[in-house]
């Protein structure tokens, strides 16, 4: 909820349904994932984040706002999780075949981190990693720089020597759209996209993607946003 940008995004409306809630109902139709946790903060604030997972009937567990590495470790040990899938609760657009494709590499590969961000070919907002409950843990215990605690996952891609990392890509590239939420901008975005596909949340990424081809218009909504740096600078 303490977003600086746009606070209390992940509750806010998105076709009839919370933000969050599109995520989640996304997520649940990945055939690879065995649980959806959501991993929110202690702070009062997030209580109404709690209050929405009770009512979408998922798992949720409360950790430190600010080192959201640990949140993360923590919130995987109380699961007992094997391997950790990490999505962000601010993209609404996620694509469970996208999410399975990656987990399908990172498993075939035996790999300690995977993800479909490096080199980035999809839209922004369709981010998925995905690394074992032991990688996890070798960076909570080591990682040291603020961004890399704040970030959760650049350890493993600035420490490629320790951890064995798989990326999978697109066919073509759409990194120049922009599918996350972080600004009124791209609520407006969002909204139209999810207005022209009925409101529902089982359609897939080039349903949205047609859209934005169809309607160009669309992309200028958002293209000037500048994404926040992993280094803050």
């Amino acid at each position: 909820m303490g977003s600086t940008r746009l606070p209390g995004k992940v509750l806010l409306d998105l076709g009839g349904e919370t933000v969050l809630a599109r995520v989640v109902r996304r997520l649940n139709r990945a055939t690879l994932v065995d649980e959806v946790v959501v991993a929110t903060t202690d702070s009062a604030a997030d209580d109404a984040i709690v209050r929405e997972c009770e009512r979408l009937g998922i798992l949720s567990f409360r950790g430190s706002e600010s080192d959201v590495l640990d949140r993360y470790y923590q919130t995987a040990r109380a699961c007992g999780a094997e391997v950790v899938v990490r999505i962000t609760s601010d993209c609404p657009l996620i694509d469970p075949e996208l999410v399975d494709e990656t987990i399908r590499i990172f498993l075939e590969k035996h790999a300690d981190y995977g993800s479909n961000v490096f080199p980035r070919t999809y839209p922004r907002g369709l981010d998925t990693e995905v690394f074992t409950a032991a990688a996890l843990e070798r960076a909570w215990r080591d990682a040291r720089e603020p961004h890399q605690r704040e970030h959760v996952t650049p350890y493993f891609s600035e420490h490629p020597e320790l951890v064995r990392l798989v990326f999978a890509r697109g066919q073509a590239d759409y990194s120049g759209y922009r599918w996350t939420l972080d600004t009124a901008e791209d609520l407006e975005l969002l909204r139209a996209l999810y207005s022209r596909l009925g409101n529902r949340d089982t359609f897939h990424w080039r349903d949205a993607l047609a859209v934005m081809e169809r309607e160009p218009e669309l992309a200028e909504l958002n293209t000037h946003v500048m994404q926040k740096s992993i280094h803050g600078h």
